[in-house]
């Protein structure tokens, strides 16, 4: 299963990653959120990034343009906004990466929605009236398993080393995303980030090894 941390803003932050080793660092690259960081803080922060970490960038409803002026320092683009199939498209005619497409898991219909926009990924969220994300609360995973999709998924919502295993089990994503939750007083914490790095590999490799064993 792979990882991802979100909502890198620090120097700091990046020498937890690269210690902990998730698959994907994600970076929150429209104003307005949190955990905003500007283009020039992200040119510095992802020259820092260990190489064989991929890094996320993540827009909501940005001008492609936007985008496209950081896409040569990213390995995934997400969108976590209302962008349709269109923009998913017009994107991928100038990106070769994988683009993710995030949705709040309101309904089972909201996310086979998403399923139909040709994203490579989804990033299924909890739902909160009036938030785009970084919720600390879980998403409903009677929602998620009523749905009808294909598109693989990340989990995301509230994930942390304490409950990441049940959720996993009733969700089969093929990834989770975590920001708020390995944070301590609103920045990334390094023991939190490690722990969950630590206990998402376990759980891989539990389901790697052979039960005969």
């Amino acid at each position: 299963m792979l990882v991802k941390i979100c909502g890198l803003r620090r120097a700091e932050d990046i020498s937890y990653v690269n210690e902990a080793l998730p698959d994907h660092a994600g970076f929150i690259l429209s104003p307005g959120f949190r955990r905003s960081i500007s283009a020039d803080q992200f040119s510095s922060l992802s020259s820092l990034l260990d190489k064989r970490i991929k890094a996320v960038g993540v827009f909501v409803d940005e001008d492609i343009k936007n985008v496209l002026a950081l896409s040569d320092k990213l390995d995934v683009i997400q969108l976590h906004g209302s962008e349709n199939a269109e923009y998913i498209s017009n994107l991928r005619d100038s990106f070769s990466g994988e683009i993710w497409k995030a949705v709040r898991a309101s309904s089972p219909e909201e996310i086979e929605r998403a399923d139909k926009l040709g994203a490579d990924k989804l990033l299924i969220d909890s739902y909160v009236k009036g938030l785009v994300g970084g919720t600390g609360k879980t998403a409903d995973t009677d929602i998620i398993n009523t749905a009808v999709f294909e598109t693989p998924f990340f989990l995301a919502g509230g994930i942390s080393a304490e409950n990441v295993s049940e959720l996993t089990s009733l969700t089969m994503p093929v990834g989770v995303d975590a920001s708020g939750s390995v944070e301590t007083d609103g920045y990334k914490d390094k023991d939190k980030i490690l722990t969950l790095v630590k206990t998402v590999r376990n759980l891989t490799n539990s389901e790697m090894r052979d039960p005969n064993e």
